[in-house]
Formats: C-alpha cells, structure tokens, sequence
C-alpha cells in the first residue's frame, strides 16, 4: 500500500521516445484520465471495452461515452471536487463568524449554504444547462433555514426544494451565502476578499500579492463611527495601497448590501450602504444585479476563465501560456451550444493537452552519492 503505483495514477510514457517529445495518450490511458475527470475513479467496464477496441479516440465514440458519464451519478464527483475547490467551498468549514454580530450564524446554516451550492452547480452539470446560470440562475435550493436567512416566504421543512428567485440581487453564485460568508471576516464584511474572489475565479485576473507590512484596516474607535467605505478610503490614501485597491474595491462594494452571511441589509453601523462605483474597465455599477449584468455581458470571459479552471482539474496541472490557444478553441465552439456545460466537457476532452503529452526528461541519479 505504500507503492507510487499504488497510491497515485501513472501515466508512463513510451519507451524509444526522446526527451520532451509529444506524444498522443494511448485508449486506455485516455479512458483512464477521462474517468478520474469526471467520476474521480478508475473507468467502469463500458469505457475500458471500448478502449480496449482502440475505438475511445474516435470522435463519435468519444462524445457518446463523455454524455454517458456525464449522465451517471458518479459525475456528482465534479461537484465536490471541482467546483468545492473552485469556488472556495471547501473554506466554508473553516468560517467563523461572531456569534455577537451575527447570533443567527451556525453549522445548521453553514451546512445549507453548502448544499444550496452544491445543489446549484449540480443542476448546471444535470440538466446540461449553459454555464452562465451560474452567474444568472433564477431559481436556488432553500430549505426552511436558509429560506428564513434570505427572506424567502412559504418554505418549511429541513428538505431542499427548488424555488424561483423573485429578487435580482440574489440570482447566481453572488447572491449566495456561501460565497458571501467565506469572502468575509468574522466580525465585518471584506470588499477586498469580495473583490479578489472574482477577479480570481470569475474573470481570471488575480491581483498582485500585497507588499510586506501593508498596514491594517483601522476600526472604528471612539469617535463618531465611519463607514466601511470611509475607512477603506482612508487605506486607500497611503499610495502603497492605492494600486491594487482600486480594482478590487468597486467590485467588492457592489457587494456591500450583504452582510458578513450574506443576509441582505440597508444600512452598516448606522450610515446607509453606498453600493456604487466605477470598476477597472470603466463600468458603472451599483449593487449586485449591476455587478452580475457587467460579467455576464463577456460570456467569452467568464467562460474562459472556467475552461480554465475545468482543464486545470482534467490534467492536474496549472494551465500555461502554450494551452491558452486550446481554452479559446474549447469556448469558441462551445459558443454555437449555448456554452452548455457538456460543450466545454467535451472540448476539454477532445483538447490537444488532455489528448496528448510531453515525455519529461528524467535526471540521472547523483553518482556522488
């Protein structure tokens, strides 16, 4: 049990083959990544036949076996690896809001929040419904808790249902509570984690790591109370800080009318919420409908940045320069289908990356030893 062979997936190269060529993967190696791809697990007896036959890189073949898994139950494995990882899900156990500021928090909620997510993306891989619901589904997964936390009326039970959003705010991931709460601190809302969450994981722009011994946020202290946006421009006056702040914080603020766990509010310390500003691209938003129209307006983007992000996880390693011509391929023809998520699933797998590989170069062992 303690063998490589054993505890991770290789995936040998062929033997006559310099250094750095490339190579495309043989059926069964193919047949393997494409499981742990979509169920996380080792190929079910259909797909190592077909490999077998040599028929799995026949396009025809191949686009009916990734339908088929996409249709079995064990695809929920892309929804708790994938999109737990993506979406930062998995921070949500570590979350620890202030049982003094927000008394209704508790595991019962966090554990909604977390299914009403996961619930969410499953629906999207399901249903094979266009990947931009996830920023403009209107419909969620509520039981009474969660129902009771967002304001929504005539849910009871401990079961999830469906129901349809009546409120623009709350459609898609960003009006959720999960994202909302793991992109927050303890005691306050933080416009910069709100900020760089999406710029991140929705346009696929990190910003910059901040510089050493950035000061801290002030709070508020015995004086009149500021605002968080008072005090985030008093940050914003130190010219370190300026740069990067600047393009995370309008974005963050169009966020600011939910609270630390995402429940809706009006007001923040008795000064009302301004939800207004101007973002890195020149756009004008103000609250969360108009934050979720400027992304959605370049599906290109966020479909991009999700390719992205669905290759990563298919090849286990970071995306490079040299893939990128392969992501726009994937989301160009993916666009002809409604950028369907079984479209990106299929051009992920029928990319140059998945389908092929370098032979690494392996060192010779240290004779000095």
């Amino acid at each position: 049990m303690a063998s490589p062979e054993f505890l991770f997936r290789f995936e040998p190269d062929p033997s006559g083959l310099p250094a750095d060529a490339a190579y495309q993967l043989g059926d069964l190696a193919l047949a393997s990544r494409l499981s742990f791809f979509l169920w996380s697990s080792p190929p079910d007896d259909e797909l190592l036949k077909v490999a077998s036959e040599g028929k799995l890189h026949q396009h025809a073949v191949l686009r009916q076996q990734v339908l088929r898994m996409l249709r079995d139950e064990r695809a929920d494995a892309l929804v708790d690896n994938f999109a737990e990882q993506w979406l930062f899900l998995r921070n949500l156990k570590n979350s620890s809001p202030d049982p003094q500021i927000f008394p209704d928090f508790d595991d019962n909620l966090r554990q909604a929040m977390r299914e009403e997510t996961k619930l969410f993306f499953q629906s999207m891989v399901r249903e094979d419904r266009s990947v931009m619901d996830l920023l403009n589904g209107d419909y969620t997964f509520v039981n009474e808790r969660l129902a009771r936390h967002y304001g929504i009326p005539n849910v009871y039970g401990s079961q999830f249902r469906r129901v349809t959003l009546t409120s623009e705010d709350r459609r898609g991931l960003l009006g959720q509570g999960s994202i909302l709460t793991v992109t927050s601190y303890p005691n306050r809302t933080s416009p910069v984690q709100r900020g760089k969450w999406i710029l991140t994981n929705l346009l696929g722009i990190p910003p910059t790591p901040p510089p050493p011994n950035v000061p801290a946020l002030k709070e508020n202290g015995d004086g009149k109370p500021l605002s968080l946006r008072e005090r985030m421009e008093q940050h914003r006056a130190d010219a370190v800080c300026a740069g990067c702040h600047k393009v995370m914080d309008p974005i963050g603020f169009a966020l600011e009318n939910f609270d630390g766990v995402g429940q809706w509010r009006t007001a923040d310390d008795g000064s009302p919420i301004d939800p207004s500003g101007m973002l890195y691209n020149g756009a004008k938003v103000a609250g969360p409908a108009a934050l979720r129209n400027m992304l959605a307006s370049r599906p290109d983007v966020f479909a991009g940045v999700m390719t992205e992000k669905l290759l990563t996880y298919a090849l286990g390693r970071g995306v490079q320069y040299y893939d990128m011509p392969a992501v726009r391929k994937i989301v160009r023809q993916a666009q002809s289908n409604d950028l369907r998520f079984s479209s990106l699933v299929l051009g992920t797998v029928e990319s140059v990356p998945f389908e092929m590989k370098i032979k690494t170069a392996i060192s010779p062992p240290d004779s000095s030893r």
